[in-house]
């Protein structure tokens, strides 16, 4: 039985549980559980990471830790009871370890390992503090580095600032929002910047002496040295090395390491320098031999110096290497570091070893606890402490020193009978009273330990050596008295002995007779002459003498006279002990010398303060001891000396001294009759001060009062203590006296800051510190009262000083920080008058942050006792006071500009910020009553509406994002939630007082936009926060924004009618609101829009604005990440529910669906946008949105934007093309006119025609980069006119250049021709512009299949690639997934005019054979009926799906939709006839080609005759014969009867090319090739015989034109009519069936194509093509080894039995697969070689009447026919279609020149003598050059390994000639030209020009007076009268049909949007 838990309720899962048992709960280790049953060792419960699931598990799997429970029950809440430490670290933890997961992701690989370093730390850390076992302090230490850690890891992971109390987070419900906001300030001031260290210590480690000659050991001597006051500033660091520069003493690291301490910041500066001096220990001159001289000296060796300034960058100056410097002279060693910074060059140089010193030196910073806290690694090993000379900046009470530092000078000694100066060594010694030497008290530098005796080094023959060393002498106190320091002198000989000779000593005592010690300063010492063998050791003998010079003067010793040698030292005392003052002893011993009383009290003010403080205690009592013995008399004089004293410790240097004093106070002081006289005299001066001239004295006695008073209430009490409590009257008479004088002078008025103001600043400076004193006598209240009337007394008029008004507000801040003030009884005496005062400054704005401040303590206070009632009552008195004051200041502050200063505005946020804590604390104060009394104050609505349209002001300056810093989410919160609260309360006056008759917009409009951002604030939204932190919110505030909704809702069902004020405005703030997931806010206030349509409807009959409004905010919010498609969903259904009752239901519903497919596209589009690539997808996505924004929305201004934004994609992914063709459409909304227009975009204010003209320019430049100069062309043209029409003809010729230079890039350079590809976008998952709907792409460059449907697959990476290419069935439509269908199509061109056309190059008809294309096809072989397997053909059919597009290609995307489709199926007889055409059509082509010489080599020819005659010996085109030309076909198939004689035309012509291409073989064959050449002559002729043909005679009839050198004629029977495609059957179809594009050329035998159906399926092919593949040849292209070419099964043909074109049985599966391929692209081996630019032929069009066809007297060579061969088209133009549309940019290569007639511009527009505004030349931009024609033609084909002989490649774009790329249309032989056309640009007419430098206007660009080779009558161009007609002008209106009924009747031009004009845009 499951038994609900009593404390069993917290765990963590100690091992993983995976739940398999019945209602088993899954869990894993480390997860915290709540439990809630249990049950025979099982418990029922849930994971508090997920606690929706509830389920059962193992209690031996949960460890159970102590909880408290709140709301026992069903809504229980446990919380574990746990150290908040521990529980904020492991929520921490658990955030910080999904986050570092992530930062792998990011590849953020510095931050994640610092962060798991940090994490394994807090693990550590956890764990000693969960063990339990450490003290108290060692806890305390821990915590804080737990939360330093967790605070580093918070701010780097972007994580929130969270506010502590000594470690542990703070609830923010738990205190006021002033404290929370002070400890949020606090934290984030720690972290932004660290405060300023007042201490600073340097590390000096030595590391050697670099030197190349030691051989001696070393002492080196560091010091900090200041240049400004040329004085040592420091002890000194001293250290030994050995004769190899290193170390002395290596295991003892202290001894070469140290730590200069305690300096201060005045002592971090440039002029500071390291000074470090080097001795070296050994003989007298560093090149004597070492026999010379055993004794050893102490002598210079070098000096280096280093400035401190270096290391201020806080860097480690690790391997420091110092130049070591020697002086030129010994006699200025003890300079020589002077001399090196002041870098006195000529004193001193580099030392002859050229030494080294290796140091390292870092900067420390902060006390000495805290260093070695943060820098365990410099004191583990230990390290010498050097200590600064003296006392440091802050002297500590309890510090111990008893230092004398005695340098040693200089001497002035004789020759002593020598002829050389002395050698002087001088010995120290320190000797006690008794002649005994103290030992070891003579200290060299900290890094040695003191010695008994001190050797100085020796300078070279000198009498006046100058030695300058510091040392120091630690001798204990008790050690002092009787104690002197003895100097020798002697004398070092170089001799061999090396004797030290002593000739004299010099001694001082250490303490003088009267008790005080060696005055600091310079001693100069008598060197008393000796012996060498004098005995020294029994000091009684000498101390009698005299020992200082200066104690002999003016006596008549004579000693003094007879020595002329002098010792010099300099003493310093550094003693917390001892004294060198007189008056201070004098002072300390006034009861033997009472007569001197007087003057010690008034020397006391001279005495140094440190020496005062070292015997405060002994002082104070001497100055009590003295007023108790005569008050009268030194009353006033105790008096003063006492505040000297208590002002000597407001200094910073003694300031610690204060609890010294406050000891005394407490337990040492025993005046107890003192109170009197201090009473009576500080009321003396009191009563004073507003008639004293100088107050500097009273000012000194005011500033004293605290510790003045703490001795009279001490007093006073020792005198209770001591009397039992007497005259306590006459004492509160007293306090009440001083403190009525003090209100006297305090209510004085004096303007500007005169002496009396500054006594009142004085005086109210430390008052506050009074009150503590006076609650130990008087009652709280009593004192309230006193300092009340005290503070009440202060002048309120703000024209006093400044400084006064700060010193009077900072008092007020210090008694609401009083213990005082914290009482209640006292607190509600004390508030009314600060809030007086604060009001005052408030008013007038000033002194914001003191007001800032006491507010906030104000603030504090009432929190912590928020469930007394006073508290309340101080709740309405602060807020009749300061709310409305309050509101202002916010509101003032936060106007004001910003100064650009980074402390200024620092200030300005703390201030705000404060303020801004104050008015939320005190919201969150108020109560129900609180704001009823509040609404209830105002007596009028105008009031009432001021004060609500302030605070809706003022909080929406709190939501502002920069109210406070980015991390303080808690205090956001917090913010919040009082918010809401208070717009909860105010909301119901605003329906109360403000609806119906009294209804006011502003206030309304400001309630709705404060709700509106309220809710949008980012850190509301809850979404973006972890699953913790977003329970944590959920836990302590709810969601807020559904709050908020819900309100909002409330409030617009109240206003009634009033609504339609807000309607179109609330629109978009509301759909924004609307656009937050969060499903209860959108179910919410979706159906506010409803409301909005219904009120919108009854007011203008119907809801345009709000739909207007609607889709102009939606692009704006969806464009910035807002919304999804489950709002998408939601919005459609709430509204379509909403509205079904609605009589305007209709209109409605089209409102909600427009919407609704707005959103479908913003959400694609923003969700393609994401991809970082441009890609189809991107651009396919934007061009749906663009259209639906035009054609359904007609919103002019976002079709517009709509359209750069697409012109920007197409740039970035260089498809220029398409980007000019995007950029077209902007162009085609403008006119030529003059009118403005705005600045839009980036386009600056301009007219209309400058814009145009701009982008005129703009399209033309991408047309040429995307080299499709014909349509640039077309625009060169338009713009010209538009020149021409204003006369400027500099523009004007500049643009024709650039027309003429694109004729130029038609003739010269390359293109390629791209491929088209099918796709199919089928499933679901498909964004819904692609979704289940089919495409034709247009592919780059040099894409095959393989290479796009790749493409396809890495743009959708999730879609599956179908393997077959029929039409797909309803269950892929709907799936949940993504399929694509790739297949190749194959484009039909539109205009066959260029492409019929004989004569025209193909560089020209390559263009429209891939351009301007609407429809495409793509076929699929199948058998109908039984199958032949002797002969398949016979029931070998073709399905033909032909596609027409939405758009032609290319244009604003590289693919379109395909509109509909068209279904055909031929029949085998017009497969064959369509086989036969193509293949007799490249045949003609590589005749035609190979005669004109444009054929590299002649193997491609080779090999096609080769294919079509060999197969048609073996079998051949026999197989149509067996087919279609027996007895049983023909009888089965009478309505054939036309094809069947057409198939015998075409194989009958086919011979006769045959015969003839053998002819034209045999002429260029090569030697090696000739006995091919037999063998194709004997198999034709075999093949002849095959088909039954013994002669042509049957057939031929007679014709003009010859074939040379008696080759047979044959002429070319007038071709019967193609077939029409009304003679097939039109199947309808649903879906294209997926079958690969039929290929536009074939280059395979009749043989091979007959057995192309196999090929087809297999995806294996025959084709001349790929047995061009096995040509090696050197420049084929490296791509054709990755092109396939893709059989074409219309070309097949049958086979001989060698060849079979039975499919087996294993190749059927693979018919399908077959789809994929790409089509093949024409053979480059085929291309012409381009001829130098001075060798092109000039040439009429073929056919001109005025040229003969064939001239015997013409050379071979001049017999050469045009370059360009001619184009037999087949097919007669059955897929045309009509280029009758508007606005269609379509142009041919050479069109003819317009007559020369006025354009309609220039019929409409006026024109002036200057066109301002208007002329390119004054436009932006209009300047600009043609592209010059950069194309060398010479050698470079021949040389491209594109454009090479190999076919196989397949990729050229100079693929012109192959009958399928023609697509089979042809032209009847005698078609006459079409009307209108012939435009008389003849040869005879037209002179050729040949020294002109461009060619003719508008006639064909290469001509020629050479006649070419006579062809046979197949091959030949009908002779005409007149040349062809060239095509007409672009834009020009077309027939829709052609000649003879040919072609067929397409649909209508499809409809275009006439341009609108735009209106200013």
């Amino acid at each position: 039985m499951w038994i609900p838990t009593e404390h069993e309720k917290y765990g963590v899962v100690i091992a993983s549980f995976r739940g398999t048992v019945p209602y088993g709960l899954s869990l894993e280790i480390g997860d915290t559980v709540q439990i809630l049953e249990k049950c025979d060792g099982w418990y029922r419960g849930f994971a508090l990471k997920n606690p929706n699931i509830k389920g059962i598990f193992p209690s031996s799997y949960v460890h159970l830790k102590n909880a408290c429970v709140k709301n026992k029950g069903q809504f229980e809440m446990v919380i574990p009871t746990e150290d908040s430490v521990i529980t904020e670290m492991t929520s921490t933890l658990r955030d910080w370890g999904t986050l570092w997961k992530q930062l792998y992701v990011r590849n953020e690989g510095d931050l994640f390992h610092r962060l798991w370093h940090i994490m394994n730390e807090v693990l550590d850390l956890r764990r000693q503090v969960l063990v339990g076992h450490l003290t108290h302090d060692r806890m305390k230490d821990v915590k804080r580095h737990i939360t330093a850690r967790l605070d580093w890891g918070n701010e780097q992971l972007g994580l929130d600032l969270v506010p502590r109390k000594e470690y542990a987070m703070v609830d923010p419900e738990d205190i006021s929002i002033t404290e929370l906001y002070r400890l949020m300030e606090h934290r984030h001031r720690k972290k932004d910047a660290p405060a300023q260290a007042s201490s600073h210590h340097l590390f000096v480690q030595l590391k050697s002496l670099m030197c190349s000659n030691l051989g001696e050991e070393l002492e080196v001597v560091f010091s900090l040295f200041d240049s400004r006051e040329n004085r040592p500033i420091s002890e000194r660091f001293f250290l030994r090395l050995n004769r190899n520069g290193l170390p002395k003493a290596p295991d003892k690291p202290e001894r070469h390491c140290s730590l200069f301490v305690d300096l201060g910041s005045s002592e971090l500066r440039r002029d500071i320098y390291i000074t470090v001096h080097i001795i070296r220990i050994g003989r007298m001159g560093a090149g004597e031999k070492k026999n010379a001289c055993s004794v050893q000296y102490r002598r210079p060796f070098g000096c280096a110096v280093l400035s401190i300034a270096d290391l201020l960058t806080g860097e480690t100056k690790d391997d420091l290497i110092l130049k070591v410097y020697m002086c030129n002279t010994e006699s200025e060693w003890h300079q020589i570091h002077e001399n090196i910074i002041k870098k006195l060059n000529a004193r001193y140089n580099l030392t002859g070893s050229n030494a080294g010193l290796a140091v390292s030196l870092q900067l420390l910073h902060g006390d000495l606890e805290q260093i070695r806290r943060e820098y365990p690694s410099v004191f583990s090993h230990g390290v010498s402490i050097t200590r600064k000379l003296g006392f440091s900046n802050i002297i500590m009470p309890g510090e111990m020193r008893n230092d004398l530092y005695i340098t040693v000078e200089r001497g002035e000694f004789e020759k002593g009978g020598k002829s050389v100066a002395r050698n002087v060594e001088v010995t120290m010694f320190v000797v006690e009273s008794g002649g005994q030497t103290l030992k070891d008290f003579i200290s060299f530098g900290s890094g040695e330990p003191p010695a008994s005796e001190y050797h100085s080094f020796v300078l070279y023959h000198n009498n006046s050596p100058r030695w300058a060393e510091l040392l120091k002498l630690p001798i204990p106190v008790d050690k002092f008295r009787g104690a002197h320091v003895r100097f020798e002198f002697r004398h070092c000989s170089t001799k061999e002995k090396g004797e030290k000779k002593l000739f004299g000593f010099s001694f001082i005592p250490l303490m003088q007779e009267d008790g005080r010690t060696l005055p600091d300063g310079t001693h100069e010492l008598i060197v008393h002459k000796c012996e060498e063998n004098t005995n020294l050791q029994d000091p009684t003998r000498y101390l009698k003498l005299p020992f200082s010079k200066g104690l002999l003067l003016g006596t008549s010793n004579p000693a003094a006279k007879t020595t002329k040698e002098s010792f010099w030292i300099t003493s310093f005392l550094c003693s917390t002990k001892l004294t060198q003052n007189g008056d201070m002893l004098d002072l300390l011993k006034w009861r033997t010398h009472p007569d001197k009383i007087p003057g010690c009290l008034s020397k006391l003010k001279e005495i140094d303060g440190s020496e005062i403080v070292k015997f405060l205690q002994d002082t104070l009592d001497t100055l009590f001891g003295i007023l108790d013995e005569n008050s009268q008399k030194y009353g006033s004089k105790v008096f003063d000396s006492l505040v000297h004293i208590i002002n000597l410790l407001q200094d910073s240097k003694f300031h610690h001294f204060k609890p010294v004093m406050d000891t005394y106070i407490e337990s040492h002081f025993a005046g107890a009759l003192a109170y009197r006289d201090l009473i009576k005299v500080l009321k003396w001066y009191v009563d004073r001060i507003t008639e004293a001239e100088r107050q500097e004295h009273i000012q000194e006695v005011l500033k004293a009062q605290e510790y003045i008073f703490k001795y009279i209430v001490q007093s006073r009490r020792l005198f209770s203590l001591a009397t039992g409590g007497q005259h306590e009257e006459e004492f509160r008479c007293c306090i009440r006296e001083l403190l009525l004088s003090v209100r006297f002078f305090l209510s004085q008025e004096s303007k500007g800051a005169g002496p009396l103001s500054q006594s009142q600043a004085v005086f109210l400076s430390s008052f506050p510190a009074v009150y503590s004193e006076l609650l130990k006598l008087f009652d709280i209240r009593e004192v309230a009262n006193l300092v009340q009337d005290t503070l009440g007394s202060l002048p309120t008029l703000l024209h006093v000083d400044e400084t006064l008004q700060a010193v009077k507000l900072q008092c007020i801040g210090q008694t609401v920080e009083s213990q005082l003030y914290t009482n209640p009884d006292s607190r509600c005496i004390l508030l009314p008058v600060v809030l007086h005062h604060l009001h005052m400054h408030l008013r007038q704005q000033k002194d914001l942050v003191a007001c800032a401040r006491i507010l906030s303590n104000v603030f504090c206070l009432s929190k912590r006792n928020s469930s007394e009632k006073s508290v309340l009552e101080e709740i309405d008195v602060i807020v009749a006071s300061l709310l409305d004051i309050l509101l202002r200041t916010i509101l003032e502050i936060t106007s004001r500009p910003q100064a650009s200063g980074s402390a200024t505005r620092l200030h300005f946020q703390d201030v705000t910020g404060e303020f801004v804590a104050c008015l939320l604390s005190l919201l969150r104060q108020m109560t129900d009553r609180h704001y009823q009394q509040l609404l209830d104050s105002f007596s009028t609505k105008e009031e009432l509406r001021d004060f609500l349209l302030q605070i809706f002001t003022v909080f929406r300056i709190l939501i502002r994002p920069e109210m406070f810093p980015k991390d303080w989410t808690v205090m956001r919160l917090v913010a919040n939630n009082v918010i809401i609260t208070t717009v909860l309360y105010l909301s119901d006056a605003l329906r109360k007082n403000f609806l119906n008759e009294n209804f006011d917009y502003k206030i309304w409009d400001s309630y709705f936009y404060l709700a509106v951002i309220f809710i949008n604030q980012l850190c509301l939204q809850l979404e973006m926060f972890t699953p913790s932190k977003k329970k944590k919110v959920l836990e302590k505030y709810g969601d807020m924004r559904v709050t908020m909704g819900c309100e909002i809702f409330s409030m617009w069902q109240n206003l009634g009618e009033h609504k339609l004020h807000f309607i179109p405005a609330l629109i978009g703030p509301f759909l924004e609101v609307t656009l937050i997931p969060q499903p209860d806010l959108r179910n919410v206030m979706i159906p506010i829009f409803h409301d909005m349509m219904d009120w919108e409807q009854r007011r203008s009959g119907n809801f345009k604005q709000v739909e207007a409004k609607l889709i102009d905010k939606l692009d704006s919010l969806m464009s910035e990440g807002k919304g999804d498609e489950t709002y998408r969903e939601l919005f459609n259904s709430i509204l379509l529910k909403k509205i079904e009752r609605e009589t305007w239901r209709e209109s409605g519903v089209s409102l909600i669906a427009t919407v609704t497919r707005l959103m479908e596209r913003l959400l694609d589009y923003r969700d393609c946008m994401k991809v970082g690539e441009v890609d189809g997808k991107k651009i396919g996505c934007t061009v749906s949105l663009l259209n639906f924004y035009k054609t359904e929305l007609n919103k002019e201004e976002m079709y517009i934007r709509y359209i750069h934004k697409l012109y920007d994609l197409h740039l970035k992914a260089q498809n220029f093309t398409e980007a000019a063709y995007t950029l077209l459409l902007y162009d085609e909304l403008l006119e030529w006119s003059d009118r403005p227009l705005r600045e839009f975009l980036s386009y600056p204010m301009q007219t209309e025609w400058q814009r145009k003209e701009h982008l005129h320019l703009a399209i033309i430049q991408n047309f040429d980069r995307g080299k499709c100069w014909e349509s640039g062309i077309v625009l060169c043209r338009k713009i010209a006119e538009q020149y021409e029409s204003y006369y400027d003809y500099r523009n004007l010729s500049k643009m024709r250049m650039m027309e003429a230079s694109l004729y130029d890039k038609i003739m010269d350079q390359q293109r390629l021709e791209p491929e088209f590809f099918r796709v199919g976008f089928y499933g679901k998952k498909f964004p819904f512009f692609l979704r289940n709907k089919e495409f034709v792409c247009r592919g780059h460059d040099y894409e095959r299949l393989e290479a796009f449907q790749q493409r396809m697959l890495t743009e959708f990476p999730h879609a599956i690639a179908m393997q077959h290419a029929n039409q797909p069935d309803e269950t892929i439509f709907q799936a949940e997934a993504q399929y694509l269908q790739i297949y190749a199509v194959t484009p039909i061109p539109e205009s066959q005019e260029v492409l019929q056309r004989e004569g025209v190059p193909d560089n020209i008809k390559s263009f429209y054979k891939v351009n301007h294309i609407w429809k495409f096809r793509y076929d699929r072989p199948f058998h109908k009926g039984p199958k032949d397997k002797e002969n398949e053909f016979k029931s070998l059919w073709v399905e033909r799906t032909s596609l027409f597009l939405v758009q032609s290609l290319p244009g604003i995307s590289r693919w379109f939709e395909v509109d509909k489709r068209e279904v055909v199926e031929m029949t085998p007889l017009e497969n064959a006839i369509e086989v036969l055409e193509n293949k007799n059509q490249q045949l003609k082509t590589l005749i035609s080609q190979c005669q004109t010489r444009q054929m590299q080599n002649i193997n491609p020819l080779t090999m096609c005759l080769n294919g079509v005659i060999d197969a048609a010996v073996n079998g051949g085109v026999s197989r149509y014969q067996e087919a279609f030309f027996v007895k049983e076909y023909v009888l089965s198939h009478p309505e054939d009867g036309e094809k069947i004689a057409r198939l015998r035309e075409l194989m009958l012509e086919q011979a006769q090319i045959l015969e003839f291409g053998l002819a034209v073989h045999e002429k260029f064959v090569p030697q090696d090739m000739r006995p091919l050449h037999k063998k194709l002559v004997d198999q034709f002729f075999m093949m002849k015989s095959s088909l039954g043909i013994q002669e042509f005679s049957a057939y031929i009839q007679a014709s003009p034109v010859h074939f040379p050198n008696g080759s047979p004629r044959v002429c070319r029977n007038s071709a019967p009519a193609s077939m029409s495609p009304d003679g097939s059957r039109v199947i309808p179809r649903r879906s294209p069936l997926s079958y690969p594009a039929v290929n536009r050329y074939s280059s395979s035998s009749l043989s091979s194509q007959a057995s192309a159906e196999v090929s087809n399926i297999t995806g294996q092919s025959e084709s001349s093509d790929e047995v061009f593949n096995m040509q090696p040849s050197p420049s084929t292209s490296s791509l054709s080894s990755t092109h396939s070419a893709s059989p074409n099964v219309t070309s097949s043909a049958p086979s001989s039995a060698r060849a079979s074109p039975l499919l087996s049985d294993k190749h059927k599966h693979s018919r399908e697969n077959a789809c994929l391929s790409p089509r093949e692209r024409p053979c480059s081996a085929i291309y012409p070689t381009p001829v130098e630019p001075s060798q092109r032929l000039l040439f009429n069009h073929i056919g001109d009447g005025a040229l003969p066809r064939s001239d015997p007297n013409l050379s071979a060579p001049e017999k050469a026919v045009n370059p360009t061969p001619s184009s037999w088209s087949l097919d007669s133009g059955k897929e045309a279609r009509s280029l009758a549309e508007s606005g269609r940019l379509l142009s041919p290569p050479v069109p003819p020149r317009p007559a020369l007639t006025a354009s309609p511009a220039r019929h409409t527009a006026p024109v002036s003598p200057s066109p301002a505004g208007r002329s390119p030349l004054k436009g932006p931009g209009q300047s600009f050059t043609p592209s010059p024609v950069e194309y060398h033609s010479s050698g470079l084909l021949s040389n491209s390994p594109v454009l090479s002989g190999s076919c196989s490649s397949g990729i050229s774009s100079l693929s012109r000639c192959s009958a399928s790329e023609i697509s089979g249309f042809e032209n009847p032989v005698n078609e006459p030209s079409a009307p209108g056309s012939g435009s008389g640009y003849g040869a005879p007419e037209e002179p050729v020009r040949k020294d002109s430098k461009t060619p003719p206007p508008y006639s064909v660009y290469e001509r020629t007076v050479r006649r070419p080779v006579p062809l046979p009558h197949s091959l030949s161009i009908p002779v005409t009268s007149e040349p062809p007609a060239l095509p007409p002008k672009p834009l020009a209106a077309r027939p829709s049909a052609l000649e003879n009924g040919t072609r067929r009747t397409e649909p209508g031009p499809r409809p275009r949007p006439l341009p609108r004009k735009v209106s200013q845009l």
